[in-house]
């Protein structure tokens, strides 16, 4: 599976979870090099805290286009270490 944005893969890897539709990226497979900080956190009832990442291409910023659980809930623990996107990223075979 591919994560493209910009015409950029941002991860690739034949090892993802599928949790509500979303494909979740070993964390190791993310090009940092396209990565940028964000503070943006949110609450999910049953997954945890999510934090989230920014990405940055070609000089065009997709902001939070990236979010991870770094210590989820027991019933989540299948996607510690691992990234999922949305706001545009596109997940192909």
């Amino acid at each position: 599976m591919k994560a493209i944005w910009k015409n950029t893969v941002i991860a690739e890897s034949d090892d993802t979870v599928v949790v509500e539709g979303n494909h979740y990226f070993p964390e190791s497979s993310l090009k940092r090099e396209f990565v940028t900080f964000s503070n943006h956190k949110t609450m999910c009832h049953w997954k945890g805290q999510a934090s989230y990442l920014s990405l940055m291409v070609a000089g065009e910023m997709n902001p939070d286009a990236v979010w991870y659980y770094p210590d989820p809930k027991p019933e989540a623990a299948n996607i510690k270490g691992r990234v999922a996107f949305w706001k545009g990223v596109q997940i192909e075979k």
